[in-house]
């Protein structure tokens, strides 16, 4: 691949740009006629969308405010009129404002450990694979290991012989879902501060500025958008996890999910179910918004835009060094001793009754839960197929082309993302469980669940590598009388073949491990692994929990470095593709 500026093909980009200006007046004219491509691809996404995002939505409101054909506040008098449900509303904005802080604040020590200090470099990878762990893992995993750990008979408990202690409630929930939800935070804060330019820290010591005023008046100021991101990003996954405060709260610690939860299920009562995801609904969309701004601002790292010698980054102050290093390897060791119980708890009888050494829940799994296996990776892999086609012509059109109504388009395709999926289960619920379109229990609900709140990784993945990729290789084949069909397929996709592995990548592992949106959505016919784990815990079945959890975390576990694989060959061949063009504008 050409630079933008390389001489061999500037002849050509400007003929290009010509024929561009030429017939851009054409193309506006009649979009159907011009480019029939884009035209149906946009048809095809907008009915996607009306049918998958809009439909649920409009039917949730609906459900809410009218009674008997007319608007009315009936339902949310009625709900708000009811102390418990005030308290989990309370309950929700406290946890995800707390695990919002607590998490960012690991997440940024782990960043700077792994970026900023000179900790022994095995460390760092150790650093770097503790984090992986929960984003393979399902939302509820630090759940199950801390009520072995931690609940009644647990083992901590009983080693350092404390009796009066509970993990239930608001403790429990905020110390699991900051364990499960950090390594978001990492990673988002890591790519900010490997964004950064090391020059700047030199050019800060070589003034005479310590390395503390170096890390308060460039590297923090300079992750702030991480770290802003970061905050929004695990308030909203807080604010939508389902399992885990249905694991760890109880009736102590009500939170808004796991109500709606209770209400449809338990009392059948769709209405206030809605109502509740109403309540969901408002905050979610203020931190989509908050996040869209934030991310429209990214102008906060200093780029040299030079090729030179790069420095390394400046380390911390030994103190802080310090402090970071010891609170990352006691949470290593925690998680490492968390997971460790689970795998333990896979292969005792019963859980601090019999704690003799069996095979008989793995047997378990597979002989009764093998449906369960099959099902979730058949819907996972469709999910995947799918998300990720929608997510690749979804990402080429928004970054691509320009069309009436852009800016709504790349909204709809995010909203069902930013929304709880307790809000989105209950959505689909309401919408696909009468005619015109019945989808309840069937396969179709699941995939279409699942595609429509995940492919939105797979979508920012494709657009980011699309900003890399210069316009005029395209425009270059076009204007060489190729179809845009024909540049699609064979120009732009496969500079974009990482792109699409890295959004598979994620797609995969929350289609295998999610559960809010889709305990409202699974029938007889077909069933989850996550849902059997629920099952079991809810059961106090949690030898047969850890093992449902360990086959999960396993199978997830080989897929992903199966994908990783095929992501490194991917860019590998695409860097050596770039070598050889290189090599012929030079010969």
């Amino acid at each position: 691949m050409q630079a933008y500026d390389d001489p061999s093909i500037k002849p050509l980009r400007r003929y290009a740009e010509k024929e561009y200006l030429m017939h851009g007046s054409m193309k506006r004219k009649s979009l159907s006629k011009t480019d029939p491509a884009l035209f149906f691809a946009l048809v095809t996404v907008w009915l996607s969308f009306a049918v998958f995002i809009f439909l649920p939505l409009i039917r949730l409101l609906l459900t809410t405010f009218i009674v008997d054909g007319v608007f009315s506040f009936t339902n949310m008098k009625k709900v708000l009129g009811t102390g418990y449900n005030i308290k989990a509303l309370y309950g929700s904005l406290i946890l995800a404002t707390a695990v919002s802080i607590t998490g960012t604040f690991l997440g940024y020590l782990f960043a700077l450990a792994v970026t900023r200090t000179n900790l022994p470099k095995i460390l760092k990878a150790l650093l770097g694979a503790v984090t992986i762990l929960p984003l393979i893992s399902p939302p509820f995993t630090s759940s199950i290991s801390l009520t072995l750990a931690l609940g009644p008979n647990g083992m901590l408990l009983k080693a350092f012989g404390i009796g009066d202690f509970s993990i239930y409630g608001f403790l429990g929930t905020w110390i699991s879902e900051t364990l499960t939800y950090f390594p978001v935070a990492f990673m988002v804060i890591t790519a900010i501060l490997n964004t950064m330019s090391a020059t700047l820290d030199d050019a800060a010591l070589s003034l005479g500025a310590s390395r503390w005023r170096m890390f308060k008046t460039i590297t923090i100021p300079l992750s702030l958008p991480g770290i802003g991101n970061s905050v929004l990003l695990l308030f909203g996954a807080s604010l939508a996890d389902f399992a885990t405060p249905l694991i760890l709260g109880g009736h102590t610690f009500p939170v808004l999910p796991t109500e709606a939860y209770l209400l449809i299920t338990g009392m059948f009562d769709l209405r206030g179910g809605a109502t509740l995801s109403f309540l969901l609904l408002v905050p979610a969309l203020l931190v989509f918004f908050l996040q869209r701004m934030l991310l429209g601002n990214k102008s906060f790292v200093s780029v040299t835009g030079k090729n030179g010698a790069r420095t390394e980054f400046a380390k911390l102050p030994t103190a802080l060094t310090a402090f970071i290093a010891v609170i990352c390897s006691l949470l290593v060791v925690f998680i490492l001793y968390l997971y460790a119980i689970i795998l333990w708890g896979s292969f005792v009888k019963v859980w601090s009754v019999n704690n003799s050494f069996t095979l008989d829940h793995y047997i378990y799994v597979f002989k009764h839960g093998k449906k369960a296996i099959s099902d979730t990776l058949l819907i996972a892999v469709l999910s995947t197929v799918i998300g990720s086609v929608l997510a690749v012509v979804i990402g080429y059109v928004a970054q691509r082309k320009q069309f009436i109504g852009k800016r709504f388009f790349e909204f709809s395709s995010m909203l069902n993302y930013a929304l709880p999926g307790t809000v989105v289960g209950i959505a689909y619920i309401i919408a696909f469980n009468q005619r015109p379109i019945l989808l309840t229990g069937t396969l179709s609900i699941l995939v279409a669940a699942y595609v429509f709140r995940y492919y939105a990784t797979g979508i920012r993945s494709v657009v980011a590598s699309l900003e890399q990729i210069d316009p005029a290789l395209e425009e270059a084949s076009l204007s060489l009388g190729a179809s845009s069909v024909h540049t699609f397929t064979h120009v732009t996709i496969p500079l974009i073949i990482p792109a699409v592995l890295a959004g598979m990548r994620y797609l995969f592992i929350h289609c295998m491990t999610a559960i809010s949106a889709t305990i409202f959505l699974v029938s007889v016919r077909w069933t989850l692994l996550t849902t059997r784990i629920l099952e079991s815990m809810t059961e106090l079945q949690f030898s047969q929990a850890s093992a449902f959890s360990m086959v999960l975390i396993v199978i997830v576990f080989i897929a992903d470095a199966v994908m990783l694989y095929l992501m490194k060959l991917s860019t590998s061949k695409f860097h050596k593709s770039q070598e050889i063009s290189y090599e012929k504008v030079g010969a």
